[in-house]
């Protein structure tokens, strides 16, 4: 069946461009009411402009509705306001998509502290903002769909972005614990890991830009926002290439004891063998698989 979100709103923020401005047009095509949330800075986060109305005078050339905002995701309270307007205009919110990001790359040892505080104010604080603004109103509703944009930087890391990484892998540790807390609420919330051809990559070597177009990743954010969408998920997409990364566990091995530091290195090879490696429902399963191990080895 054909994906659709008539009478659903959609929150897209850092939208005036790239990835986002791909993933609000085709929302807006599919039926939605769009909010075209962009700051309008550049890549590193300074400056201003009106990217968002752009987006918008588009989406409306085509006969959809959607409306422009340039709040700041890391002012909470500007965050807050822009949630409000949309409660007051359109009287629900179904959609977030948490895509609003900025680059300041330096490795570790020349990056300076302001410059990590910053990525990790956009990226993880801004989608905690919108996140917040955003929870009640899609629990009281029984229905709500999220997405955080993560990165292969963060679950598999990338020389000179310690900042950005750790970022986007808060952002997946935020998404696992939201969507076990919005279950009960049909608020389901997933990642999204792209690869395209945005200002954020314009620098990078080696990619072959022309084939790794942002509309290309944008199918990928319309399955994971639908009514059927899956919930926990961690979905890679680029050049029209779709994966599913996972956060997993091995069974590993036991040691007690003086020598224990010993026992690990001796067998850390079997501790890492993945053979009926699992990916735990929640944070609880690893102390379930350490105490079950502990109990074999008292004999409980």
């Amino acid at each position: 069946m054909t994906i659709r979100f008539d009478g659903q709103v959609a929150i897209v923020t850092g939208a005036g461009g790239g990835l986002g401005r791909e993933h609000a047009l085709a929302l807006a095509a599919r039926g939605a009411k769009v909010v075209v949330n962009d700051l309008g800075a550049a890549r590193d986060g300074s400056g201003g402009s009106a990217t968002a109305a752009e987006a918008v005078a588009e989406i409306e050339a085509a006969g959809g509705e959607a409306m422009a905002n340039a709040a700041s995701v890391t002012d909470s309270a500007a965050v807050e306001a822009m949630v409000a307007e949309v409660m007051a205009r359109w009287g629900r919110i179904d959609i977030l998509v948490n895509n609003a990001g900025i680059l300041r790359d330096k490795s570790f040892a020349k990056m300076e502290l302001a410059d990590f505080q910053l990525v990790m104010d956009v990226h993880l604080m801004g989608a905690v903002h919108c996140t917040k603004a955003v929870w009640e109103i899609m629990r009281t509703q029984n229905y709500g769909r999220i997405v955080m944009t993560t990165s292969s930087s963060g679950l598999f890391g990338n020389f000179g972005q310690a900042n950005y990484g750790a970022a986007k892998m808060a952002l997946v540790g935020l998404m696992q614990t939201l969507a076990i807390e919005g279950a009960k609420n049909d608020i389901r919330v997933n990642a999204l890991a792209p690869t395209a051809h945005t200002r954020m990559t314009e620098d990078l070597q080696g990619l072959p830009l022309e084939a790794l177009g942002p509309e290309l990743v944008t199918p990928g954010l319309i399955y994971l926002v639908s009514r059927d969408a899956p919930t926990r998920a961690i979905l890679a997409a680029g050049a029209g290439g779709f994966e599913r990364a996972y956060v997993t566990l091995t069974q590993g091995d036991f040691a007690v004891g003086p020598d224990a530091p010993e026992q690990i290195a001796a067998r850390f090879e079997a501790i890492s063998d993945r053979e009926n490696e699992i990916v735990p429902e929640m944070g609880a399963a690893q102390g379930m698989i350490e105490l079950t191990k502990a109990q074999k080895h008292h004999g409980a």
